[in-house]
């Protein structure tokens, strides 16, 4: 039996292509798109309590609303009746009676020897917690409900 070169060359090609496809590993399924990642927030001073920067805008507010009250306390002996009583006290604007502030929601009330300043977030979560404070100058602040005067201090401010 005596062969021709190029059917041994046709045997062997035929051989190799065999033996190659019976040695590669089966097509992999293809790779579900990674999930985005989360972005962490970055602290924007040392003590920063924030969690988020809707949280660090939410409690910035707060302690501008916190700052004007003391200074319109101590210009008319009590605090505002309401927010826009507290325009120009301090660096309170007019922009800033809009209770809508993005992420969060204002709620104030007031008497004369205090007032309430709730911020009430969009939706409550971990990066989104719920804030309250008073004349006393702490902020409080909840990630499972409304914060109010039981919920742990997260900032004392003493003007």
């Amino acid at each position: 039996m005596n062969r021709s070169p190029l059917a041994i060359i046709s045997l062997l090609l035929f051989t190799s292509v065999v033996l190659f496809a019976q040695q590669t590993p089966p097509a992999a399924e293809p790779a579900a798109p990674a999930a985005a990642p989360t972005p962490s927030y970055t602290p924007k001073y040392r003590t920063d309590p924030a969690r988020s920067d809707s949280e660090f805008e939410a409690l910035a507010y707060m302690r501008v609303v916190m700052r004007a009250e003391v200074g319109f306390n101590k210009h008319y002996g009590h605090y505002a009746n309401s927010l826009p009583q507290l325009v120009h006290s301090g660096t309170f604007t007019q922009r800033m009676v809009n209770p809508d502030r993005g992420d969060y929601t204002v709620g104030y009330r007031a008497k004369k020897d205090n007032y309430i300043l709730i911020l009430t977030p969009k939706a409550l979560n971990a990066e989104h917690r719920s804030f309250y404070a008073d004349a006393d100058g702490k902020i409080h602040a909840d990630e499972s409900k409304a914060a109010d005067p039981g919920s742990p201090v997260i900032e004392t401010h003493h003007w």
